[in-house]
């Protein structure tokens, strides 16, 4: 196949939906013979909100080393490759081609075929073990107990803070997904989690005892460094990512994380776009929200945005509008392109009492093109990822998974 047709058959394996479990993955990793070789160390990163940061800042900090590192993320904002990466530069077009063809060939005849998720993770472990990285950065799907990338043995388990998210799939309460999300934990191997809720911490400590897995809570961020993303939550991510780096024994020095942070970025938290007054952050719960108005507050003082939000139906959406709110001086609402994708009519409805100003727009082009300064495109990653490509005039390809 070629990457577009490869492309076009693993965009159709969406209609198989997500299912949640392992021994699908690892039989698919098994078969294909993509799992890690002996010696090469995965951090294995789970949590609700600064998954992608925590890992972008990692691999920062192992290239920074010398280290050649494989990074598995997800979603994509605008290049389905972006989840794919080796010492920062996207999977070529022809290495996807030729692993979906191979990867197509043999599940041909499975009984229960293997979802778009479990393929892509296939697709990065493939090509991690062809170029002999040395170092494997996974980011869960979504959960940890039940994720594919739980099929990967791992050496360190990264729990970043846990918040109510996708709770027809994780559960009704915060131990509940936290719960899910602690099950990356591995028997006797170490455990950093940021500092949670209690009711998170308490099972984080019981999955971690009952393993006889160290670990340690991150309770303050890392100062004395310029990082290359906006906010407190950053530094409190990098404070993470910094331990995980000494907990693997990567040779850290004063000037290699120093660099390693100034340089580091991962598109669509608190990204401003260069030559326009627009700022792209997927905030799309509350936890992350209320981490956008807190930094909002810290970049802007004096100044309100005018916020352009859409988001998908299976959002806290009432509570991620009143938290941003407070920051909004008038609100224009937009559809997704995405089938899960709330209408503009349904976000005014579920906007707080006596909100701002707002508008309903039938685009996020339509948004754009009779915006005012100092813009803030938010509510979703897919919502960023259209305004990546619509400022980039490219077309973007989004995924259910």
């Amino acid at each position: 196949m070629t990457y577009d047709e490869a492309i076009d058959w693993l965009y159709s394996t969406q209609k198989f939906g997500i299912k949640l479990g392992l021994e699908q993955p690892r039989k698919l990793l098994r078969e294909s013979l993509s799992l890690p070789k002996q010696g090469v160390k995965v951090i294995h990163v789970a949590g609700t909100n600064g998954k992608g940061s925590t890992c972008a800042i990692i691999d920062s900090l192992a290239r920074a080393c010398g280290v050649k590192t494989g990074l598995f993320t997800s979603p994509h904002l605008i290049d389905y490759r972006e989840r794919i990466q080796i010492g920062g530069v996207h999977i070529p077009e022809q290495k996807v081609a030729d692993i979906l063809t191979a990867l197509r060939e043999q599940v041909a005849d499975w009984e229960f075929h293997p979802t778009f998720f479990e393929l892509t993770l296939a697709v990065g472990m493939s090509y991690f073990r062809q170029q002999e990285c040395e170092l494997i950065i996974l980011e869960t799907g979504m959960g940890g107990t039940m994720d594919a990338t739980t099929a990967v043995p791992a050496d360190l388990a990264v729990i970043t803070p846990i918040a109510m998210d996708h709770s027809e799939w994780l559960g009704a309460n915060l131990a509940e997904v936290a719960s899910q999300k602690a099950g990356i934990i591995v028997a006797h191997k170490p455990v950093i989690s940021s500092q949670q809720e209690p009711a998170a911490q308490g099972v984080i400590e019981q999955f971690a005892n009952e393993l006889c897995s160290p670990l340690e809570f991150i309770t303050e961020p890392l100062e004395g460094y310029s990082i290359g993303m906006l906010g407190l939550h950053q530094k409190q991510n990098a404070a993470l990512a910094v331990h995980a780096a000494h907990q693997i024994n990567l040779p850290l020095c004063y000037d290699v994380v120093k660099s390693a942070l100034n340089n580091v970025s991962w598109p669509g938290r608190f990204e401003r776009i260069e030559g326009t007054e627009l700022i792209l952050d997927g905030a799309h719960n509350p936890h992350a929200a209320t981490a956008l108005v807190n930094t909002w507050k810290q970049e802007y003082p004096d100044q309100k945005a005018n916020l352009i939000f859409g988001a998908l139906e299976e959002k806290n959406t009432n509570k991620v509008l009143a938290i941003l709110a407070e920051i909004a001086h008038h609100i224009h609402l937009v559809p997704i392109d995405s089938p899960r994708a709330l209408s503009p009519e349904a976000l005014a409805a579920a906007l707080p009492e006596n909100p701002p100003p707002h508008t309903i727009y039938k685009s996020l082009e339509d948004a754009l093109t009779t915006q005012r300064p100092l813009a803030l495109i938010t509510g979703s990653l897919f919502l960023v990822g259209q305004a990546h490509a619509y400022l980039s005039k490219t077309s973007t390809r989004p995924s259910a998974q």
